[in-house]
């Protein structure tokens, strides 16, 4: 473009592309987003059954009970109003987002909220339930057969329709305001300020997007708290070796079976250097623990809580072993109801040639002796 006739007269250029009714549109779609955090209350925090001569309190945050019945919410909630602020979601154009589940359950609820089409691009394996209650609340499945595939099928999408690629694996680290907002990390610690031991030794995390990790890692540097953060990795990712290693570039060759966490590739919107440690979770573990959750509180939850509770336990292990008092927190990701043909299902465990039985005996030993098996 020429600016040539700009510099002959003197003139200023102006170009104003203001659209009243999309900003009419773009305050009520904001609106309504807030207007839903605000009606939610907090999610609870759950304490896990300890002995007592331990000096260590349990918690899990409970997740499950969002809206739409998980972590996610939070994640769903965030990009879209960033999305929204940033001019990129439009009226009567899809979203379009790359998630096994979870996160596009909460991102159908949100759509169907401000009035817009959702896709969810998906794995083929993903459970039935999750599926259901994608379109339940309006949203509609796009299958591919290689999860590695969603990234790119995801933008195609995108371009074909003139939609908008929620990303979450990129901006899930930057569109949730980790300084507080009640912020997950925030509820926390405002949660357990009557408890005994109100700065936990350690919080637990999954990754998924590595946003949760971020923003928990984030806010405890922010807050100048002495809390570490650990991330929990499934079998079938990534994020472990590339911590481990430093090599951003890692890959693996399948997905997970642990659905919701654990990624092919490192995601940009997790953050290595702000975490403190990390632990490689076999998914005999994983399944294992969920058992063992609902023996102690009663309660199902996804395999993913797994993963962290397994992890939250080795820690506990070694605080009674050091004979170290104090808390440990981890995440209740989602309900278990959402993965009765998998976690839950003995069949489901033979076919995918797991065995959980010393991974539960392991727990068992613990709660019973505070020894943790070799």
């Amino acid at each position: 473009m020429s600016t040539i006739p700009q510099a002959r007269t003197g003139a200023t250029l102006d170009v104003d592309r203001s659209d009243a009714a999309y900003r009419v549109w773009l305050k009520e779609a904001v609106r309504k987003v807030q207007a839903d955090a605000n009606r939610s209350a907090d999610t609870h925090l759950l304490r896990f059954p300890l002995p007592e001569r331990w000096g260590i309190d349990l918690y899990l945050k409970d997740e499950s009970t969002h809206p739409t019945g998980s972590l996610k919410h939070r994640l769903a909630r965030s990009l879209f109003l960033y999305g929204l602020c940033n001019g990129w979601i439009r009226p009567d154009r899809p979203v379009i987002e790359a998630s096994s589940g979870s996160t596009a359950v909460s991102e159908a609820y949100f759509a169907k909220l401000i009035g817009v089409p959702f896709i969810a691009v998906m794995p083929r394996t993903t459970s039935a339930e999750k599926c259901r209650l994608i379109e339940f609340h309006g949203g509609r499945c796009h299958f591919v057969d290689d999860s590695r595939k969603m990234y790119e099928e995801s933008a195609r999408l995108a371009v074909e329709t003139g939609g908008h690629y929620m990303d979450q694996f990129t901006y899930a680290e930057r569109a949730t305001d980790w300084r507080g907002n009640n912020n997950i990390a925030e509820s926390i610690f405002r949660q357990l300020e009557l408890e005994r031991f109100p700065e936990p030794a350690w919080i637990v995390a999954t990754a998924g997007t590595g946003g949760t990790s971020a923003t928990l890692a984030r806010y405890v540097h922010y807050m100048q708290h002495d809390t570490r953060i650990c991330v929990a990795d499934p079998e079938n990712s990534c994020f472990f070796e590339g911590w481990t290693t430093g090599d951003p570039d890692v890959t693996c060759d399948c997905g997970s079976r642990i659905e919701g966490i654990g990624r092919p590739r490192m995601e940009p919107s997790f953050v290595p250097g702000a975490i403190d440690r990390m632990m490689k979770v076999p998914d005999a573990a994983s399944v294992a623990a969920v058992r063992a959750l609902e023996r102690a509180i009663g309660r199902k939850a996804g395999g993913s809580t797994g993963t962290g509770l397994w992890s939250a336990l080795k820690i506990v292990s070694e605080m009674v072993a050091e004979g170290r008092r104090g808390s440990v927190v981890t995440l209740l990701c989602d309900p278990g109801d959402r993965y009765l043909d998998k976690y839950y299902s003995d069949a489901w465990l033979v076919g995918q040639g797991l065995d959980i039985t010393p991974y539960a005996t392991a727990i068992d030993t613990l709660l019973a002796t505070g020894v943790w098996p070799d």
